[in-house]
């Protein structure tokens, strides 16, 4: 099982070399994070209710082919790695250029803050639900 968005490349999106500008990779991979989890019902409102939010302690991407306008731009969500109960976790996103190449890969090493007291902190149940059903890396392993 597969978890992928299709995204639209904008001339916003381009750099002074007409090809995507760098950070743009990364806003690709919080687009495909974030549409998952409010799929899977980690909404902005079940944020609030339990007073929490996703943090990043590490986002890298290794660049392999450039991007241009007008490319068609896949992005697939997997799950690395994970504590079990979802309190730290990595997330692997690969940008597929023109349904076959491998533009880009980001690793995303991640935690829970709870937004009231400002640390970390263990998500609610319904949380690590959403969480589990994310698919796995090949080489997935728990923390």
């Amino acid at each position: 099982m597969e978890y992928s968005k299709q995204v639209e490349v904008r001339w916003a999106d381009l750099d002074p070399n007409f090809h995507v500008l760098h950070s743009k990779y990364y806003d690709f991979g919080a687009y495909i994070r974030m549409s998952y989890l409010t799929e899977n019902g980690i909404t902005p409102q079940a944020l609030s209710k339990h007073h929490i939010g996703p943090i990043i302690f590490r986002e890298e991407c290794i660049f392999r082919r450039e991007i241009k306008f007008k490319d068609q731009v896949q992005i697939t969500l997997e799950l690395a790695k994970a504590k079990r109960d979802i309190s730290r976790w990595s997330m692997q996103h690969q940008i597929i250029l023109n349904e076959k190449t491998l533009a880009a890969q980001i690793t995303v090493d991640g935690a829970w803050m709870d937004t009231m007291h400002r640390k970390l902190a263990t998500p609610p149940e319904e949380f690590i639900a959403a969480f589990d059903a994310i698919p796995k890396a090949k080489d997935f392993e728990w923390m």
